[in-house]
């Protein structure tokens, strides 16, 4: 951006954070310096000797001992699922969903939506998360609380079921899509089908022909289980990258297949596309037995690979410090290979690759005209004893922890800072939430 000069020549902003330690996925080490900020957007990043050519309205003091990252984004979940927390626990995925996901699910309404949504939008903001991809029920209650908020979200009304009712809630999604796509530059909109075992071929074609007629992306679990992959292949008689090809759903706008944990290895080349992108959930797959993603593999082929939780139902955390831990040791652990999944990878998966999946330009790095979205870590602690430019990445993936979170930004503006919420009464969330829990189980 071109910074606007005052009288005395001087550069001008809204907000400038003084002595940052600047890290983000492109960069191969930190770096300390001053980050402007105007009007949402990071105006420049000043040496220090540069530092005397910026005047801001406001300053934040960060003296090298606080880091300043892009927001961490949480590509994959179900926000409100934070009601259902601790049910069907240690059961497998098929038994969870039908026996205690979804008779729960049948009973939600859209205020049980909304105080689900903002109890894990506090949880996310106070862990460093600035925007969030969301697959759920009542979606406009989403909308309104990320609206409210200021955090950013791709959500999409997840749609299951048999013509003609699909039909109906695919109308739904469109509608959801014309009403709320692009609105106030934090909110985009894709189509939803659940899964290839909950939603036919022919339906998902003619997802994938309305996904295209709006310009729309597409978000879907694909291949979460072995069980999955076993249904496409035996009951379908597809294999599942051809079933992605020709229902066409590989040929939208944007294409977000939440989990990809059995892909065939040997086919990856296939999905290593500019606008399909595979959402890890590395905590959520283990604990619910679903297996280990070829995450390292899919990387070595060029495939778009972001992070997610997954629901808190199945996770049971929104927390990105975990699933950048979890992702990255998986891999090592895996394939028996401490260099994969290096901590620089894993920390650009959690916040730019996730942005770019949800349709969000410009926003997941520290870069001149990029979006101000900001984590702001206080490195001040026994944790990060021992942190330097060169190896800071590592500390945060491995040694860092949500509670090392100090300030959460969107567009320039607080959304949590020192414990506090600006935009939510948390004791209120909190209360809330704890009826709504015990309204809809009953007790």
């Amino acid at each position: 951006m071109t910074p606007n000069l005052n009288e005395q020549g001087l550069a001008e902003a809204d907000l400038v954070f003084r002595d940052a330690v600047v890290l983000d996925g492109a960069r191969d080490r930190a770096e300390i310096c001053d980050v402007a900020v105007t009007q949402g957007r990071i105006l420049r990043l000043f040496s220090r000797e540069e530092r005397s050519k910026i005047r801001a309205k406001d300053e934040y003091f960060c003296r090298e001992r606080k880091a300043l990252l892009p927001g961490f984004a949480n590509s994959h979940t179900h926000v409100a699922m934070t009601l259902l927390r601790g049910l069907g626990e240690e059961s497998p995925l098929k038994d969870w969903l039908e026996k205690h996901i979804w008779p729960v699910e049948g009973r939600l309404k859209p205020s049980h939506i909304r105080i689900g949504t903002q109890l894990g939008v506090a949880e996310m903001i106070s862990g460093g998360v600035t925007c969030f991809g969301d697959m759920y029920f009542h979606m406009d209650e989403v909308a309104r609380v990320a609206t409210e908020v200021g955090i950013r979200c791709g959500l999409c009304q997840g749609l299951i079921g048999n013509a003609p009712l699909f039909s109906l809630k695919l109308k739904e999604g469109i509608r959801l899509y014309d009403h709320w796509h692009g609105k106030n530059d934090l909110i985009t909109v894709q189509l939803g089908p659940h899964a290839p075992y909950t939603v036919s071929p022919k339906l998902l074609t003619q997802v994938a022909g309305a996904a295209r007629g709006l310009n729309a992306g597409i978000h879907i679990h694909w291949l979460e289980t072995e069980w999955e992959r076993s249904y496409i292949e035996q009951e379908l008689k597809k294999d599942p990258i051809d079933l992605l090809y020709e229902t066409g759903l590989a040929d939208v706008t944007s294409l977000i297949l939440a989990h990809g944990v059995w892909f065939p290895e040997n086919r990856l080349k296939e999905i290593a596309k500019d606008n399909i992108a595979v959402v890890h959930n590395p905590s959520s797959n283990m604990k619910l037995g679903s297996g280990f993603a070829p995450v390292s593999q899919m990387l070595k082929e060029g495939v778009h690979v972001a992070l997610g939780s997954d629901g808190a139902a199945s996770n049971n955390r929104l927390d990105m410090w975990l699933e950048m831990r979890t992702a990255s040791l998986m891999q090592k652990g895996y394939y028996k290979d401490p260099t994969l999944m290096k901590s620089k990878d894993a920390l650009k998966m959690a916040s730019y690759a996730g942005c770019k999946a949800l349709g969000f330009s410009n926003v997941g790095m520290i870069e001149e005209g990029w979006k101000a979205d900001f984590a702001v870590i206080n490195l001040d602690n026994a944790r990060y004893i021992g942190w330097n430019k060169d190896n800071l990445a590592s500390f945060i993936v491995f040694s860092g922890s949500s509670r090392d979170i100090c300030g959460t930004m969107v567009n320039g503006k607080w959304v949590y800072k020192d414990g506090e919420f600006p935009s939510l009464d948390y004791e209120k969330v909190m209360y809330d939430a704890k009826e709504a829990r015990k309204e809809l189980l009953a007790i």
